[in-house]
């Protein structure tokens, strides 16, 4: 998929997962704000977002991209309900889509996933990617 840029303003969660940072945010097809797509990013410069299903294959044992798009949602949903690591309710973003699965099914709400990169305006949501860096490395 070519790249795609999203800039937006909306609820941010950023999360540890293993050796990356993740942000999570939804964005709605339509005028009823469902957030019906699923928005899975690195928080980092010098990724593509093929970490993420790279994790979803070796964490969770996933082999296809439906299970493994699953996965990646049940991680980022999780963070938002235990409030993992930086919750930011109007965070300005502008991601970089690599990828994007629409989903055989509704999963957490949501029928498609996006995945890539984002780089977050916000100087709390970039400290703690910095922060959750640092503690993954050796």
């Amino acid at each position: 998929m070519p790249l795609t840029e999203l800039t937006a303003t909306s609820r941010v969660t950023v999360f540890p997962l293993e050796s990356l940072t993740l942000a999570y945010t939804t964005q709605s097809t339509d005028q009823r704000d469902l957030g019906d797509i699923g928005l899975v990013t690195v928080v980092d410069e010098h990724s593509e977002g093929d970490e993420l299903w790279l994790l979803a294959r070796e964490l969770g044992g996933r082999t296809a991209d439906q299970d493994q798009a699953r996965w990646i949602l049940t991680q980022a949903s999780r963070a938002r309900m235990v409030n993992t690591y930086a919750s930011l309710p109007n965070a300005t973003w502008t991601a970089y889509i690599r990828r994007r699965l629409e989903l055989d099914a509704l999963f957490a709400n949501h029928d498609v996933l996006l995945t890539g990169r984002i780089a977050l305006s916000d100087p709390r949501a970039v400290s703690a990617g910095e922060k959750t860096a640092q503690r993954g490395k050796p």
